[in-house]
């Protein structure tokens, strides 16, 4: 604690903890897309049904800039797809940022 560097570790703050927290929380997010993905191919499964209104609700702030971008291919949505390799790729990268900056 000596070295005057302030980091997460000098405040009490385990290195770990936000790179985890990020970590976790792409991973997360990425599984509630693909879950919402799936549903989607389930006809008995009605748009109105709480699971699906609290997937839609999650994932829709991250789908909607990707399907701006995205053009559907006949009739598939590739945004979720593309959504969670982003997220893949983005959550590893601020997380190994994160360890490496020392929070």
């Amino acid at each position: 604690m000596g070295s005057g560097r302030l980091n997460a570790y000098n405040l009490g703050v385990p290195n770990y903890w936000l790179s985890n927290f990020v970590s976790i929380l792409t991973q997360v997010l990425a599984m509630a897309i693909f879950a919402r993905a799936i549903l989607s191919w389930i006809p008995a499964m009605p748009p109105d049904h709480p699971i699906a209104r609290f997937l839609s609700d999650i994932t829709e702030p991250v789908l909607m800039p990707f399907r701006r971008v995205i053009p559907m291919v006949g009739m598939m949505d590739l945004s979720p797809l593309v959504a969670m390799l982003v997220l893949n790729f983005a959550g590893q990268m601020l997380a190994n940022s994160l360890r490496g900056a020392g929070f």
